[in-house]
């Protein structure tokens, strides 16, 4: 395996802090060449003091005087870049070969598609990528031989199920003998909880995961079940695979990460603990398989594993992330920005758990006219998700 200078976006947040974990365990295969934080800067000072990073990105001028102020080792400081564009320039930086693109939302999408156009080794574990910009971020994977290795957990297991590959690569038809993908989903904190409850959900109730640790915002779309939306919209791009044949299966173990069916009825499974090292430490070695610092998975003490179908009146965020894929590109988008919205608002307490999918509803409504075509380019998919969030935005308002 050729040695791997990793730049790691989001590199505060638990994919960065797993990321990170899993490379300082092989130091002979891999370093840390950049990291990026966003408001944790401190952290990210310690990050770059630990493995030695020879560059970090901070948001704002005001940052980047924390980061100097935060910077005690004796070691030299790295080189400190500010701004948006600094993660794309850094993500496509000649002496970076690998980049672990965990930028949370629409802000990672630039930096992302810098990589993928730059050809490097891409470890996806942004939604938005693919959510907002699929097609465009695929031809783009295609046409500069970019790897793409997805690290969501669900899509990692798929990618481990499909057909033996040595080559990451981005397909533009299903896997040959391939049915159906079928990803599961914990089903999250409010599984069982009476719908007449919902309505009165905290997001203190919304973040507590039963089985994953997440930051808030992902906890409340998995809760939602919008998470498993996203991941729908991924993986019919990943994969090449039409809507039909995506189907998600809850699963409240969250030990069997997702399956692939076969045309003569055979389903492979990735099972494992609920731990992301495992699928970090998939991207990073791949072909290969390296010690990623995860116990092992003790069959005989699970006792059983459930499935279910989901209840499309308890997660309706999940029927709206399918009917967006069945309309067009532009309403996945408009998705993803007013989920965002949608979910800062009710993390602010500004509007009910119940009303997150109320938001998206309204707002894949008011831009239903808009074309099936287009976005072709980074410049529309984000004039699109600012439109929609000012949308969603003035929607919340209305229901404080």
């Amino acid at each position: 395996m050729t040695f791997q200078h990793v730049c790691v976006l989001g590199s505060t947040g638990s994919i960065g802090e797993n990321t990170l974990d899993v490379i300082s365990r092989h130091p002979e295969m891999m370093s840390v060449y950049a990291l990026s934080a966003h408001s944790r800067i401190e952290r990210l000072a310690e990050q770059a003091h630990a493995t030695g990073a020879k560059v970090v990105i901070v948001p704002t001028d005001s940052a980047r005087v924390r980061f100097i102020q935060a910077w005690s080792a004796a070691n030299p400081m790295p080189e400190i870049r500010v701004g948006e564009q600094a993660l794309a320039d850094t993500a496509a930086d000649t002496a970076v070969t690998t980049v672990m693109a965990a930028i949370v939302g629409a802000a990672g999408l630039p930096s992302a598609l810098a990589a993928a156009k730059a050809g490097k080794r891409v470890l996806l574990a942004n939604k938005e990528a693919l959510v907002a910009a699929g097609g465009l971020f695929m031809q783009t994977v295609r046409e500069n031989g970019a790897e793409l290795l997805p690290i969501d957990s669900e899509h990692n297991a798929i990618f481990q199920c499909l057909p033996h590959t040595d080559r990451a690569t981005a397909p533009t038809t299903p896997a040959k003998g391939v049915r159906r993908l079928l990803l599961t989903a914990s089903g999250g904190p409010f599984r069982t909880m009476a719908l007449d409850m919902l309505s009165g959900v905290t997001p203190d109730q919304a973040c507590a995961h039963p089985n994953w640790s997440m930051g808030r915002k992902i906890s409340v779309d998995s809760a939602t079940m919008l998470n498993k939306g996203l991941e729908v919209i991924e993986a019919h791009w990943l994969f090449a695979m039409p809507v039909s044949r995506i189907q998600v299966v809850i699963h409240p173990q969250s030990m069997v990460h997702s399956m692939v069916e076969y045309e003569d009825g055979s389903i492979l499974a990735q099972l494992g603990q609920p731990d992301m090292r495992t699928p970090i430490a998939y991207g990073l070695g791949f072909p290969e398989r390296i010690n990623s610092g995860v116990g092992l998975l003790a069959l005989t003490a699970l006792g059983r594993l459930d499935f279910e179908e989901p209840n499309l009146e308890r997660f309706p965020c999940l029927r709206l992330s399918f009917d967006a894929l069945k309309t067009s590109q532009a309403a996945c988008v408009a998705l993803n920005a007013a989920n965002e919205i949608a979910v800062d608002c009710f993390l602010k307490h500004q509007i009910r758990y119940t009303e997150i999918a109320c938001v998206i509803e309204d707002s894949l409504g008011r831009i239903a006219g808009m074309p099936a075509t287009g976005l072709d380019s980074l410049d529309d998919v984000l004039a699109l998700d600012a439109h929609t969030r000012r949308i969603a935005t003035e929607f919340c308002l209305l229901r404080r």
